[in-house]
């Protein structure tokens, strides 16, 4: 599967945000999106997505237009930077919830097991990022976008999730974004830069210092 975003013109009153920005993705990559704070990287998941409404956007799946919002077509997933999952809900059943094993889960973060029957909000802000990411990932879903995953994060959890991100990609389309962007330079196939709103395929990791989102120097 191939998802391209084109055309997206975003305006929020007279300030322009986003224009004449493109995408693509497809099955089996991990496409990465980096740019400054405020460029624009949550507005185009949320374009994507379909719940903010621009100007203009066009949507396009193995090359056709899609029409209305995504989200109505169960195709895609978010994970939005703020905490998703009510507070009071136990553990054990957002896994239910979602259609997602608790025992798979487990096998991978053990460490997670004492919290079974443990409601949402007694966790901590990784832990719960990290059922987030896990659910989101392993719903039966084929579009994933990811909005700061690696935020709240110890080491070990990081590594957790690249390797979950990179193993899901073998049938999912994975869009990512986050400000720690050597976890996006890690972890994705493709990388997108936004930059005065428009977007830029990053052929060569130097272009990031070309266009001086990175100082010179920081990739070494």
């Amino acid at each position: 599967m191939i998802i391209e975003i084109d055309n997206v013109e975003l305006y929020f009153k007279e300030k322009r945000i986003l224009y004449g920005v493109y995408l693509k993705a497809e099955t089996g990559k991990i496409t990465g999106l980096l740019g400054s704070n405020g460029s624009g990287k949550s507005c185009l998941l949320n374009i994507i997505f379909g719940n903010l409404k621009p100007k203009y956007k066009l949507i396009r799946i193995d090359g056709k237009a899609i029409l209305k919002p995504l989200y109505q077509t169960k195709l895609v997933a978010y994970l939005p930077q703020h905490h998703f999952i009510p507070d009071r809900i136990k553990t054990k059943t957002v896994f239910k919830l979602f259609g997602v094993s608790w025992k798979h889960f487990i096998a991978d973060f053990d460490s997670f097991l004492i919290f079974k029957n443990t409601n949402f909000n007694k966790l901590s802000g990784g832990e719960r990022r990290v059922i987030e990411i896990y659910i989101i990932l392993k719903s039966d879903i084929k579009i994933i976008l990811l909005d700061e995953p690696f935020s709240h994060l110890d080491p070990l959890h990081i590594d957790k999730v690249k390797a979950l991100i990179s193993e899901e990609k073998q049938h999912k389309i994975v869009i990512i974004t986050d400000h720690m962007y050597r976890h996006i330079i890690d972890v994705s196939d493709d990388i997108y830069l936004i930059k005065n709103g428009h977007t830029k395929l990053i052929n060569n990791l130097t272009e990031l210092e070309d266009y001086k989102y990175l100082s010179l120097g920081a990739l070494d």
